[in-house]
């Protein structure tokens, strides 16, 4: 099947055209019937003489209608431009062209309706020329009468020729469905719309509505209800579960976990002349209020960021429209160039951005891609349209070689440096390790492949470390296993020297609670002050400095000052210069 649009200015017979092509009013509504006037989408279909089936998306001429007009056309790869001999070119025609040219809507033919009213040549030149300035270029035209039946042979073998022109399409891509209209059936339920322009929906399947899980219990095109559908076509789904209120003309089905929603996109503009701040985004049905932000100064062609009011699943390449609803007219066409556009947070992003975006190519390059991120999870790519199949991968993730080497190369030194800082720590913490190197967690094992350093127990350490322990604490643990046998024996300088431990580690270790400092260079274990309680309550009170040194098996160098520990910790108290007592157990 294949699927046209039309578009031209109101009361052109665009309807007419339709109803002539297929017997099938594309008007639905009583009220466009009653007032000649098409308000909302139509749809028909017919088989070509030639064999081809095409379904037609009839949209609204009118100026106040052109966000539906716009929801028609976007989704459809063909339009059949009308204008009527008697008018010629009109108000609306530019509107509607505008919005085609938009799109980059390459496919498509002229009909110049109402001949028999007036000569079609006027008419027919000057929409030519018009048109083969659009994305549209050289196409055919073909003058017909609604009302006596003259040129409809000719309009549907034009048709023909032009559909044959049509780039095959992707029948194994994942399914975009883009809504345009939702109703109740009774004793069926809830029935969808749109136009399927890629991909294939099987009955049975499940597809993804924002975060629903919908089923498709039937399928119907041109009239029929089938098992299976391809591109092009125009689709009805009848779904479950979910109400017919629920889902509308904006809304889109698609693939589970195929793609990426996305509020934020670096586009190439076709403007010519400076933007409003806020428009709408017209892409596939959608319709949403943006927020334009320029990138660069002057540059050509324009490229901005824009600010999305809800997430949609688009992807580079797309084509949209910008509309000023103010003015109910297309603003500017769009190519978008990046689903998933880095932060601009320094001082000239901006500028710099919009540098990179001139060089930016549709399809995106994968490798491009893998190396502005460094690393990112082949899903995620994936989603975002962008094809990886030729690159490899570690554990699912795509890495960037220069970026990896980088990180291959700093490790030691960034764990060299926490060690410095954290002496008695017997690693440097994993989510700090990968923080300080700006690397995903998933790429851990890779990372230390030939750095010299092993994780154990959630921390990264040099390799062979036994347990993980690194060589201050090891020293550490043996100065505490001495201090156990012995309290208050504390260690000489040049003990603690040979052991490793200088002015930085042992003041790590107090910081940390491992050991107390009675002086300097006096170090004990944390648990010596209630040791020495119970040894001194133990004496005769009063006792001396000797018979507390005696007591507690230690030199003067030591007693001296833990005493004066002690008594500072209202542990013990001096009732002379020579004599202390006990005066509150410590434990």
């Amino acid at each position: 099947m294949f699927v046209v649009a039309t578009a031209g200015h109101v009361d052109h017979g665009k309807s007419t055209l339709v109803r002539a092509l297929t017997g099938t009013d594309p008007d639905r509504l009583a009220e466009e019937r009653r007032r000649g006037l098409t308000l909302d989408l139509g749809y028909a279909w017919c088989t070509l003489p030639t064999g081809e089936h095409v379904a037609f998306v009839d949209v609204p001429g009118h100026q106040r209608f052109i966000g539906t007009m716009l929801a028609g056309l976007g989704p459809a790869p063909v339009v059949m431009f009308v204008v009527a001999a008697d008018e010629g070119w009109c108000r609306q025609s530019d509107e509607h062209l505008a919005a085609v040219d938009a799109l980059g809507v390459q496919h498509g033919l002229l009909v110049v309706t109402r001949s028999d009213r007036a000569d079609p040549d006027p008419a027919a030149h000057e929409a030519l020329e018009r048109l083969g300035a659009s994305s549209l270029g050289v196409v055919e035209a073909v003058a017909v009468s609604g009302r006596t039946g003259a040129g409809m042979d000719e309009l549907r073998a034009a048709l023909s020729r032009t559909l044959t022109t049509m780039p095959p399409p992707v029948v194994d891509a994942p399914v975009r469905f883009w809504i345009d209209r939702s109703f109740s059936v009774d004793g069926a339920g809830t029935v969808v719309t749109g136009t399927l322009g890629a991909g294939t929906i099987t009955s049975g399947d499940v597809l993804t509505l924002r975060d629903r899980q919908l089923t498709v219990r039937e399928i119907r095109s041109s009239g029929s209800t089938v098992t299976s559908v391809g591109p092009v076509s125009r689709v009805a789904l009848n779904l479950r579960p979910v109400a017919a209120a629920d889902i509308g003309r904006g809304d889109v089905l698609l693939s589970s976990d195929r793609f990426a929603l996305t509020s934020e996109l670096d586009v190439r503009l076709d403007a010519r002349q400076r933007l409003p701040t806020d428009l709408v985004l017209h892409v596939g049905t959608a319709a949403v209020a943006v927020r334009v932000r320029p990138l660069g100064a002057g540059a050509d062609p324009v490229t901005a960021r824009l600010t999305l009011a809800r997430a949609l699943p688009v992807r580079a390449g797309d084509r949209a429209v910008l509309r000023d609803p103010g003015r109910q007219s297309v603003a500017a066409g769009v190519l978008v160039l990046d689903a998933d556009p880095p932060a601009l947070t320094r001082r000239g992003a901006a500028r710099a951005r919009a540098e990179t975006l001139r060089t930016a190519v549709i399809p995106p390059d994968a490798v491009v891609e893998v190396a502005r991120r460094g690393a990112v999870p082949r899903s995620h790519l994936d989603r975002l349209g962008i094809d990886t199949a030729e690159l490899d991968d570690i554990g699912g993730w795509l890495v960037d070689p220069d970026r990896r080497s980088d990180w291959i190369a700093r490790a030691p030194a960034v764990v060299a440096q926490w060690t410095q800082r954290y002496p008695l720590d017997p690693g440097m913490p994993e989510t700090a390790f990968l923080q300080a190197l700006d690397a995903p967690r998933a790429l851990l094992p890779s990372l230390l492949a030939g750095t010299g350093l092993q994780a154990a127990d959630g921390r990264v350490c040099p390799t062979g470390s036994p347990g993980g322990l690194g060589a201050v604490e090891q020293a550490l643990s043996t100065l505490l296993e001495r201090l156990d046998t012995a309290p208050f024996d504390a260690p000489q300088h040049d003990e603690l020297h040979a052991l490793g431990l200088g002015r930085r580690e042992l003041a790590a270790a107090v910081r940390t609670g491992r050991l107390i400092q009675v002086a300097d260079g006096v170090v004990l274990r944390p648990d010596a002050v209630g040791r020495a309680t119970r040894v001194l309550r133990a004496l005769d009170a009063p006792f001396t400095l000797s018979s507390a040194r005696q007591a507690l098996g230690t030199t003067r160098r030591v007693a001296v000052p833990l005493l004066e520990h002690l008594d500072a910790l209202g542990v013990t108290q001096r009732i002379s210069d020579v004599a202390r007592r006990v005066v509150v157990d410590s434990q």
